[in-house]
């Protein structure tokens, strides 16, 4: 469960380090927070060494030096599918940690409505990231205080959408036969942010990049590797497994929102929606309690995947086209900051048609 769980956040929470440079230029008061967002990236860029440089060393494992091998292989197949070119990738972080950094949500306790940080240039956000996994569970108790629901993970990745040249980052690559997928997916999950992101939607650019991600990676491995190969079977199952668990917990996201509208009492309501995901954690077999902060990340990472589908069907499966065709999405787009329903965004591009192939 801990590893869906950071599978999601990998592809929930790739802004990180976009947020923090930006906040940093935009005189945000808090003084922890800044410290820290600077020391981490700073952290970051004195380690990252290049990889050519990684691959002539006598010690690094046969098994990393293959992975970082196939990077340039990898963002090629992105940039012929209408992803946006980029420096990034072409330097290795070796982290002495699990996750890559640390990122803390808050919902309200009894309905789906998450607590937004906003900051001027980036505009909202539904998350703050931190470095420092003490100074993360510091800041979640602030919440919790606060009577909020939260939820504390770890990161495995992150892009700064142009902001410094993104690494490739040990937290990336899992281990097991799926590593050559996963990485594939985050490296192409991170490059969507680089090529379509619109301040202030989270809903529609995690949404985008998971969707895009999710379909490319496979048809990447299919080329490369085979589909009787060792590595696309464990990377088809390891997608398998992460499908059948968010199902599970968008079930009890519906079932909640129900309970949440109906006439029932507060204090029963806090008692149905604890039997709930009790029994979810069962299901799951998470290590950690899940609450509101935990399931609201599914409605905001996996929204408007039918439109996109129809939009992808409407191009004729040309991902290039796709892509184009989302550059008539801006900010004027949108009724209202981190919007959740992208049908009134996403589908008017269907109906208008696709652009024509260059």
């Amino acid at each position: 469960m801990d590893r869906f769980i950071s599978n999601l956040v990998r592809k929930a929470f790739p802004i990180f380090g976009s947020l923090l440079i930006l906040v940093c230029l935009s005189g945000c008061g808090t003084v922890r927070y800044l410290f820290q967002a600077s020391k981490g990236q700073l952290e970051l860029s004195n380690r990252a060494q290049p990889i050519a440089q990684v691959l002539e060393n006598e010690r690094t494992s046969p098994e990393l030096k293959r992975l970082l091998e196939r990077i340039p292989e990898m963002k090629n197949f992105a940039e012929a599918h209408g992803i946006k070119p980029t420096k990034n990738y072409t330097e290795y972080v070796q982290l002495n940690r699990t996750a890559a950094s640390y990122v803390v949500s808050a919902c309200r306790p009894l309905q789906f409505e998450s607590k937004k940080w906003s900051f001027p240039i980036v505009g909202s956000f539904p998350y703050l990231g931190w470095f420092n996994v003490e100074d993360a569970k510091e800041y979640a108790e602030e919440l919790k205080k606060e009577n909020w629901d939260v939820d504390l993970r770890g990161a495995r990745a992150f892009s700064t959408l142009g902001w410094f040249r993104d690494p490739v980052l040990s937290t990336m690559i899992p281990e097991g036969d799926e590593a050559l997928g996963e990485l594939a997916d985050v490296i192409i999950h991170e490059s969507v942010h680089a090529t379509k992101y619109v301040n202030g939607q989270s809903y529609f650019n995690e949404s985008l990049a998971s969707f895009v991600a999710e379909r490319l990676a496979p048809i990447y491995l299919e080329r490369v590797r085979g589909k009787d190969s060792v590595e696309y079977k464990a990377y088809v199952e390891a997608q398998k497994d992460y499908a059948l668990r968010e199902k599970l917990m968008h079930e009890a996201y519906i079932n909640l929102e129900k309970l949440y509208a109906s006439e029932k009492s507060d204090e029963v309501k806090l008692q149905e929606k604890k039997a709930l995901l009790d029994e979810l954690k069962q299901k799951v077999k998470a290590k950690r309690d899940i609450n509101n902060a935990t399931l609201i990340q599914f409605k905001t990472y996996g929204t408007g995947m039918a439109e996109f589908e129809a939009l992808l069907k409407t191009c004729q499966s040309d991902w290039q086209r796709f892509l184009t065709s989302l550059n008539r999405i801006d900010r004027s787009s949108f009724s209202e900051s981190q919007q959740e329903d992208l049908k009134a965004v996403i589908l008017p591009l269907v109906k208008d048609g696709c652009p024509s192939g260059s």
